[in-house]
């Protein structure tokens, strides 16, 4: 069947109308998808971004708040060290102190062989724990005035909190800090002009009158910067460490608060001299812990692996 005159120009108008209404129809739909696709990405977007931020700050500071004690434990070593640094790292990564973030690195001067290079950049990849400081590997020539004085340039941050840390420690990679004693000694102290450790010599109790002892002492952030900015000890850098460190506060009139935390702090019972005695509870930090045999009854005297919790992937019995 034709269709008539009358109808086809009616036909093509019907036509017209029907493909402009499809056209406007498909590009309504089409701003709607692409309004509604953007929204699901950008909520999307802000629930992983709220999720990755939440879980890499539970991870860094799982005890921690902004009002909570920042300490930097820093640990005087060796590059070479690797065995024991990961030793150390099991005995400090497996203490998480309520009211404090602490953060242990193990310091040493520069790398001088090319496996350190490679193993130690691989140390760092994975555990973020080392600071490299610009110095000849050395006892008393200086390190000690490297370390602290290099430290307001590497850690301050326009964007971070200041002081970055209330305190910072220095110790030797043959202590044992109980981190959570420390915290509780710590916490009735000033946060400013302050100097801590086990004073020297053994006999003695009164903390200004010589210095303290080099298995750790720690000073507030006031003195790390004072140490970076004063000719006082810029000037005096080679010697017993410990000894001149203390030299450079009574020559500086620094560390107005002292506190001499004897005997919370102390040498490992084995050799006996003055500046040891027995494992006790209120223990701070052991000093002198030469081998594997001394460290293993230290960790067995403070029950250290109370918190491992029963599995049927192990079976441990404990002597």
């Amino acid at each position: 069947m034709k269709p008539t005159k009358s109808n086809g120009p009616r036909f093509i108008i019907t036509c017209f109308f029907f493909i402009l209404f499809i056209s406007l129809l498909a590009s309504i739909n089409e701003v709607r998808f692409g309004s509604l696709l953007k929204f699901g990405r950008c909520a999307l977007s802000k629930i992983t971004s709220q999720s990755y931020n939440s879980s890499s700050n539970d991870l860094l500071t799982p005890n921690s708040s902004s009002n909570d004690i920042r300490i930097l434990l820093g640990i005087l070593t060796l590059p070479d060290q690797y065995h024991h640094r990961h030793f150390l790292r099991l005995i400090y990564g497996t203490q998480f102190p309520v009211g404090a973030k602490v953060d242990v690195k193990f310091v040493f001067c520069n790398l001088t062989k090319e496996d350190q290079n490679v193993l130690i950049s691989l140390e760092i990849m994975h555990y973020d724990d080392i600071i490299i400081l610009n110095c000849s590997e050395n006892m008393d020539k200086g390190k000690t005035y490297t370390y602290f004085s290099s430290l307001p340039d590497m850690v301050n941050s326009s964007d971070g909190p200041y002081p970055p840390y209330h305190y910072v420690l220095k110790a030797d990679d043959d202590t044992y800090f109980r981190l959570k004693a420390l915290i509780e000694s710590l916490t009735p102290l000033p946060r400013e002009d302050l100097y801590y450790g086990f004073g020297s010599p053994c006999s003695s109790m009164d903390p200004f009158v010589h210095y303290m002892s080099g298995m750790g002492y720690l000073v507030s952030w006031d003195i790390v910067e004072w140490i970076r900015d004063s000719d006082i000890p810029k000037n005096n850098v080679e010697g017993p460490q410990d000894k001149i460190f203390g030299d450079w506060l009574q020559k500086g009139h620094r560390a107005k608060n002292r506190f001499n935390n004897k005997w919370s702090m102390y040498d490992y019972p084995e050799p006996r001299t003055r500046c040891t005695h027995e494992l006790w509870p209120g223990t701070v930090a052991i000093h002198r812990l030469k081998n594997q045999e001394k460290w293993i009854h230290t960790l067995k005297y403070f029950n250290v692996t109370q918190n491992l919790k029963p599995s049927k992937l192990y079976h441990i019995s404990f002597f």
